[in-house]
């Protein structure tokens, strides 16, 4: 149900009501350029609600940052002086509500900040002064106006979300942010093909037992290239180094790496490449760079370092969007805050990172709790859209025996908690983040992998509680993906098929944690098996565990 109420001076606000919760925006039906020195909105909750916030991670700067952040399980009334980024749940009663925002378009993403038991909203100002970091050539915000934002003419602003939830179950299928943003702007999306794709960065070229120097060079990504097309991997990024970023130079590859060979070596085996850069670097080139690297033959962008949500960054994001999809070019955005539903207008945005994803365990301290976030954010982060968690780690630790580590990372939890993140994410453009040559010496986890689909036709959260463990079943045509995550909390798992169609069978492919998960995180077991809806699994879950279920109809 909608109720449009029209106001005075051409100003207008917009309320809905929906089975998933409640919305609301503000329009503008004059013609003349209207500045919007401040928006307000304060959310009111009882005394001392419990609440999951994210906050920013500069305390200097708190509107420029990754928008990446574990979540702080609070009382309002203990929370700490500093801007939440978006989405921000808080349980009143029996219900939780999310605070989102949906059709960002030309306006600057929303902050919050708590003062009593309130949540009041907060803005980035519009940018006045621009300057460049010498690395990478970003370009962040030296100075801002009083106001901010502006725009000319009649236009709709964002909706201002509040997802209503009864169980933790319901949390991150609720799809109002999507159902509330604009409908594709771009036309037939025929030619967008989501994928997985083989990753250099996070494993650090890491290649071994090769009899070449692995780096960014051409060689060694003909080896990503050999080991995706054997592995019916569509995709390999070309994360930083493959141009000049020191000087921004996006139009040139550095002389390492014959990316026109690559290209071509690629197609011959069917692989595409896709090209990393920073957000600003693209725009300032961005009708001469999507024209020479699409004619050249590239798929995609990874585009990273927006690290801010004003008004004119959002403007970016869009205008890139747009661009690309003219060259249909499909972007995977990086450095970027939550999603928006910016994806349902341009659906060559595949993916979305925004997360605490699994590039933190290259630099994270041992008391960072990766498995608690990674059974947290899909009930949060991912009511907003999609996630690049960049997951895949082969090398697993134990609470006890994680380890940071740089150039040879470590993820904190079990193999079956890595493998059940390609069934729980949403991630139609998904990494595998590891080396090839320590995926080659891991064929059984490889194939698993790679046989799971990266879109879906249905999803049901079976089981789950916010903080300490999910279960999903999604649908692929006829067949069922099943995947679970505990945090570091070892636990059993009842588990009722009665979702699977009546009267059909299904052989199961069922992969658990080992019996010596809790002292080796690697260990895991496979089972094969017929099973009906009949059936009931008890499963168990070593700390930071997990496991994952293919149900192939026969």
């Amino acid at each position: 149900n909608q109720m449009d109420l029209k106001l005075s001076g051409g100003f207008g606000l917009q309320v809905r009501a929906c089975d998933e919760g409640v919305a609301y925006r503000f329009y503008t039906t004059n013609k003349k350029l209207t500045i919007i020195e401040n928006e307000m909105a304060d959310f009111v909750f009882p005394d001392d609600s419990k609440a999951w916030l994210a906050y920013s991670t500069n305390d200097e700067k708190p509107f420029a940052m990754a928008f990446q952040n574990t979540y702080h399980e609070t009382l309002l009334s203990e929370t700490k002086d500093k801007y939440i980024f978006l989405p921000a749940t808080i349980e009143s009663g029996n219900v939780k509500v999310t605070i989102l925002e949906s059709d960002l378009r030309a306006y600057p993403g929303m902050f919050l900040k708590v003062e009593g038991h309130q949540l009041k909203a907060a803005f980035a100002k519009y940018p006045k002064k621009m300057a460049y970091y010498k690395w990478r050539g970003m370009s962040y915000v030296e100075e801002t106006e009083n106001y901010i934002a502006k725009s000319a003419g009649p236009r709709t602003y964002p909706w201002r979300v509040m997802a209503i939830t009864e169980k933790d179950t319901e949390m991150p299928v609720n799809n109002l942010v999507y159902a509330l943003a604009t409908p594709n702007q771009i036309g037939d999306t025929s030619w967008i093909k989501p994928g997985k794709v083989a990753w250099d960065w996070w494993n650090d070229w890491n290649l071994k037992g090769v009899d070449f120097e692995a780096g960014i060079n051409t060689r060694t990504y003909q080896y990503y290239i050999d080991f995706a097309a054997k592995n019916g991997i569509p995709y390999i990024v070309l994360d930083e180094g493959w141009y000049d970023s020191s000087k921004g130079d996006i139009m040139n590859p550095i002389p390492e790496v014959n990316l026109q060979g690559l290209i071509d070596y690629g197609r011959e085996k069917g692989v595409s490449i896709v090209l990393w850069t920073v957000f600003n670097v693209l725009d300032e080139h961005l009708t001469e760079a999507c024209d020479k690297y699409t004619k050249m033959g590239i798929k995609g962008w990874k585009i990273d370092f927006l690290d801010r949500n004003d008004q004119t960054a959002v403007e970016m994001a869009e205008r890139i969007a747009k661009t690309c999809a003219q060259y249909k070019l499909f972007v995977d955005y990086h450095g970027y805050f939550a999603p928006t539903g910016m994806n349902r207008t341009y659906p060559n945005i595949l993916n979305y990172e925004g997360v605490f994803g699994m590039e933190e365990a290259r630099w994270a301290k041992k008391d960072t709790d990766m498995p608690k976030y990674d059974v947290t954010f899909p009930f949060i982060r991912m009511m907003a859209g999609n996630v690049d968690f960049t997951p895949g780690a082969l090398r697993n630790g134990t609470k006890e025996n994680w380890v940071e580590c740089y150039q040879n990372p470590v993820s904190m939890g079990t193999r079956c908690h890595q493998l059940a993140c390609y069934v729980i994410q949403d991630s139609p453009f998904t990494m595998l983040c590891d080396a090839p040559t320590n995926y080659e010496r891991e064929q059984e986890c490889v194939d698993i992998i790679t046989s799971i689909p990266d879109t879906w036709d249905e999803t049901k959260i079976l089981q789950g509680t916010i903080g300490c463990y999910i279960v999903s079943a999604r649908r692929n045509s006829s067949d069922w993906y099943v995947g679970g995550q505990t945090n570091w909390e070892k636990r059993e798992v009842v588990l009722s098929l009665d979702f699977l169609s009546p009267g059909e069978t299904y052989l199961a492919t069922i992969v658990t944690d080992g019996i010596n998960a809790n002292h080796n995180a690697e260990d895991h077991h496979v089972a094969t098996k017929t099973l009906t809806s009949h059936d009931k699994l008890v499963i168990k879950l070593a700390s930071g565990g997990g496991f994952i279920m293919k149900l192939i109809k026969k």
